[in-house]
């Protein structure tokens, strides 16, 4: 393996690990640092020989504290990882700062490592320019219950990132140093005083205004920053072409967002608080805007007498006339000869107006209006681009390239609603509110008699007819009632905040196409779709079904094939834009049938959703419900776009980021700029078979993945579905009920209260227990045993497996992803897990079973991949990890111990259950940030 130099990384986790140790030395009990240097000390010697006596001395000294001492020794380790996490992010930064000071070709991934391969292979201006104009890059925000920090925490943590980044300074005075040294001290003081464990369940709203800290704090910075790094990157490869001036860069970055809109299994995700969000993300990137523009108006002092600006400036200045009275007051002669700044100032009054117009709307307040405000984002844009084309025409070509370039380039990526807001909700909902209003209208028949093929005939004819449909009745449920609110209310907010707001209409579990014309039969309600009177249709929204388990992904195309060929919905398509967009569901496939069939179900699904839209003539836009475990679809982004089926990605695709994904990617602004790109970079090469030859899967490949994915789901299922007591184990030996106590997130963990059966626990918590307990079976239970049994002791069978490994991005990728959570795994530790199980024969015959598919699993892919070790092939990770497991193992062990302690106090003593609650939550949290994953 590899070496990394990680001096100066081992120094400023140092010298952080020194200030916490001064902050608990001067602000706790000398119990508490004791305690934490013999555990610490403890089980690094532990790691480097095991002594059974120093083990069981040091479950003694964990089994003395009470809870109050064993809560703060939680924190003093969980508190080590944020600052060991912030020193490890800051060294990834300065590495790549150095590789730009360089001059050398950059990191793979990176823009410039990116167009460079491309037009070795061959990619010309044209070609790339083709490539260009179909990207279109969205990461979807989501509020999915894993980020385990609280806001406070994410906010002090970036505090502490900055101070460390000043640190980097080789410039730096002593006292300077000295001072810096100071105020990181300060910062983790006021950390160590800040409760990481949420008091009160999060509310909505709460988790609206977590998303927003990202855009305000960073992605306005970031935006800007990635369209340019991506315009150096075509003056160094294609400069000799004419570089960035040669091509034309269309705006591909966006951003989407289910934080107010997901209401699948989320009750408290209503009519109102999808107003509320929306209202919130607009006057968020409206008062940013204004932001910009009072900036642009210190810096565009041109005057009138030495310049002459263009018609088209004048003209857009003169259509302003009827609101200088508002705008400038009692000085109506202001900037008279200072023509951008004059125009800036209504352009910033203007924007004032719609701001105070959505805080009214927020108060409460009857709606006052648009009044003076714009009527749509491309009304504001064309006055930038008034401006800039008056500023390129008196010679000042360099100026409107500058700040006013990056506000342009903020207006195409967020308009006037910063992210596109996707609805989400579960079929059943829109099946049962359709057959209600089919029974309240007598001329139409019972909706839950007819079949498949019935329901498709008598949804696409009542949706052929011209007009809204009539509501038949009043008298409906509620369900049906907050389904029909929600069409008026997407209809209604598209008029008063923008046309473009609204993403996808997302269905959740989708078995058939009847489903999709549900929603447009609910949406034609509120105007949404449709026919006119003189038979065009029109179509304001978009419907992705989902696809979830293995059996629906298997389904995937027939019935796309039987949507598709409805007359009226293929009308309604092409008048929404022609793109069909469909959702697939990582995490659910995954819990239901193990993370080979689920990852294969997945490859093959996306071949047929493409080989069927382009046989229809219908553009495809695929959705991956990623989350950021390797068990629910997680890993390195440019590596998981690169690993999709050759041919299926052109240009355009949309993904979830959710939980502590968010924080890990966007709290930082370098950090933001490095995974955007990553991400972007990996489209381009995904997408570049639009132009250039592309190297098609290998059919032998994949029959061998056929094989694998079948024995792989055997055993998955064997272990998950058929093994009398393995819910029982879960529950007894893992902490996922402890997990629904910590006040993560809005929704419920479980889709039925009281249902322990695997199909009820989500996806989130589901993965989230199983980390905790460090028996990571969702990211490569199967694995092993698929793989030894296909390839038994014939060597050229392994051989086939290391081709594919070498040659197949998608194998590749799998097998990464799983050795990266095997790495994580801890089997001595998840043995202490199952001895929490009332059943202990039956526990240990379970563990035996999951030890022994972890010691196969292990041993095959170092067979794969060549390797003694694991991680041969990261060895940042394999550092990371060495440094971590010695703080992880205490972690785990009082969590053990405070498990047991909860569940023997009784319910007749909740005192004693509260005692010991803390220090349990303050133990998931602490796993959580050491290992940077939960669910």
């Amino acid at each position: 393996m590899q070496r990394v130099d990680d001096k100066n990384l081992r120094a400023r986790v140092k010298l952080f690990g020194n200030l916490l140790g001064s902050v608990l030395s001067e602000q706790e009990r000398p119990q508490v640092l004791e305690t934490v240097e013999a555990l610490r000390k403890g089980f690094i010697q532990l790691r480097q020989h095991e002594d059974p006596a120093k083990r069981r001395a040091l479950m003694r000294l964990i089994g003395a504290l009470d809870p109050h001492t064993l809560s703060h020794v939680v924190r003093a380790f969980a508190t080590y990882f944020l600052l060991a996490n912030i020193a490890e992010e800051d060294f990834a930064n300065q590495q790549r700062r150095r590789h730009v000071l360089s001059g050398e070709r950059l990191w793979y991934g990176s823009f410039d490592d990116t167009l460079r391969e491309l037009k070795a292979q061959g990619m010309s201006v044209e070609q790339l320019q083709e490539l260009l104009d179909a990207l279109r890059f969205q990461p979807v925000f989501t509020a999915h219950p894993t980020e385990a920090k609280r806001r406070a925490v994410l906010e002090a943590q970036r505090r502490l990132y900055v101070l460390a980044r000043r640190l980097n300074n080789p410039n730096l005075a002593e006292h300077q140093r000295r001072d810096l040294n100071g105020q990181i001290l300060n910062q983790v003081q006021v950390l160590w005083k800040t409760d990481e464990v949420r008091i009160q369940k999060p509310v909505v709203e709460d988790e609206i205004k977590n998303g927003l800290f990202y855009f305000r704090e960073t992605l306005f910075d970031t935006v800007p920053r990635v369209y340019r790094n991506l315009g150096r990157a075509l003056d160094n490869v294609y400069g000799e072409e004419g570089g960035a001036k040669a091509f034309r860069i269309p705006a591909f970055l966006r951003f989407g967002s289910w934080i107010g809109g997901d209401r699948d299994g989320n009750p408290f995700v209503t009519d109102a608080v999808t107003k509320l969000a929306v209202r919130l993300q607009s006057r968020e990137v409206l008062k940013h805007y204004r932001r910009r523009i009072e900036e642009l108006q210190l810096q565009l002092t041109h005057s009138a007498s030495l310049v002459r600006p263009s018609a088209a400036f004048e003209a857009r200045l003169e259509a302003d006339a009827d609101i200088i009275a508002a705008a400038f007051g009692a000085k109506p002669g202001r900037y008279a000869f200072e023509p951008y700044r004059r125009k800036l100032h209504l352009m910033h009054y203007r924007l004032g107006v719609q701001i105070s117009r959505i805080e009214a709307l927020l108060d409460g307040l009857a709606d006052p209006g648009r009044g003076a405000g714009y009527a749509a984002e491309d009304d504001f844009m064309a006055d930038l681009l008034a401006i800039a084309d008056s500023l390129i025409s008196h010679g000042d070509a360099n100026v409107a390239d500058a700040e006013l370039q990056d506000l342009v380039v903020l207006v195409r990526s967020f308009g006037f609603f910063l992210a596109e807001l996707d609805i989400r909700q579960e079929s059943t909902r829109h099946t049962e509110a359709v057959a209600e209003l089919f029974a309240k209208a007598a001329n139409l028949p019972d909706y839950n008699e007819l079949n498949e093929s019935a329901r498709i005939g008598v949804l696409a004819d009542l949706l052929s007819h011209a007009g809204t449909p009539l509501l038949y009745a009043q008298d409906l449920s509620e369900n049906t009632r907050e389904i029909l609110r929600v069409m008026h209310t997407m209809a209604g907010l598209r008029r008063e905040i923008s046309p473009h707001l609204f993403g996808a209409y997302v269905i959740s579990m989708t078995h058939q196409a009847s489903h999709v014309l549900e929603v447009l039969f609910l949406a034609s309600f509120a105007g949404l779709c449709g026919r006119h009177q003189d038979g065009t249709w029109h179509c304001d929204i978009r419907v992705a079904p989902l696809f979830e388990t293995i059996e629906d992904l298997s389904k995937i195309e027939p019935t796309l094939v039987r949507l598709l060929d409805v007359p009226a919905y293929r009308a309604m398509l092409t008048a929404s834009g022609n793109v069909q967009e469909v959702m697939l569901g990582y995490s659910d496939s995954c819990k239901d049938g193990g993370i080979l069939a689920s990852s294969w179900s997945l490859y093959k699904a996306q071949r047929l959703i493409s080989q069927t839209a382009q046989s229809r003539g219908v553009a495809c836009r695929m959705f991956h419900g990623r989350g950021g475990s390797v068990g629910r679809g997680g890993g390195p982004t440019h590596d998981a776009i690169m690993a999709q089926p050759p041919g299926t990605v052109r240009g355009d695709i949309k993904f979830t980021e959710q939980g502590e994904v968010l924080s890990a990617k966007y709290s930082n602004a370098d950090t933001a700029t490095y995974e955007l790109t990553m991400g972007i970079s990996g489209l381009m090469k995904a997408s570049r078979c639009m132009s250039v030859a592309c190297v098609p899967d290998q059919p032998d490949f994949m029959a061998v993945m056929d094989e694998l994915a079948v024995r792989g789901e055997d055993s998955y299922r064997d272990l998950t579905d058929k093994t009398p007591g393995f819910i029982d184990y879960f529950y007894e030996g893992t902490p996922v009920a402890e997990i629904g106590l910590l006040n993560i997130g809005s929704r419920p963990s479980h889709r039925a209260k009281g249902d322990r059966s695997k199909y009820s626990v989500r996806a989130i918590p589901w993965v989230f227990a199983w980390a905790q307990s460090r028996q990571i079976i969702p990211a490569w239970y199967g694995i092993g045993a698929a793989l030894k049994a296909w390839r038994g002791d014939d060597p050229a069978r392994l051989a086939r497996l290391r081709e594919m490994a070498r040659d197949w991005p998608f194998f590749r990728a799998l097998l990464s992803n799983s050795k990266m959570s095997l790495s994580k795994s801890e089997l001595s530790i998840a043995r202490e897990y199952a001895s929490l199980c009332g059943d202990g024969e039956l526990a240990a015959s379970i563990f035996a079973r999951i030890a022994a598919e972890y010691e196969d699993s292990a041993a095959q892919m170092r067979e794969v991949f060549e390797s003694d070790e694991l991680l041969s092939d990261n060895p940042q990770l394999a550092m990371s990890l060495a440094r971590r497991n010695p703080y992880l193992d205490p972690l785990n062990h009082i969590q053990i111990i405070a498990l047991r302690r909860y569940r023997d106090a009784s319910d007749a003593d909740p005192a004693e259950r509260a005692r010991w609650q803390l220090p349990l939550l303050r133990s998931i949290n602490a796993l959580a940030t050491g290992m940077r994953n939960t669910g």
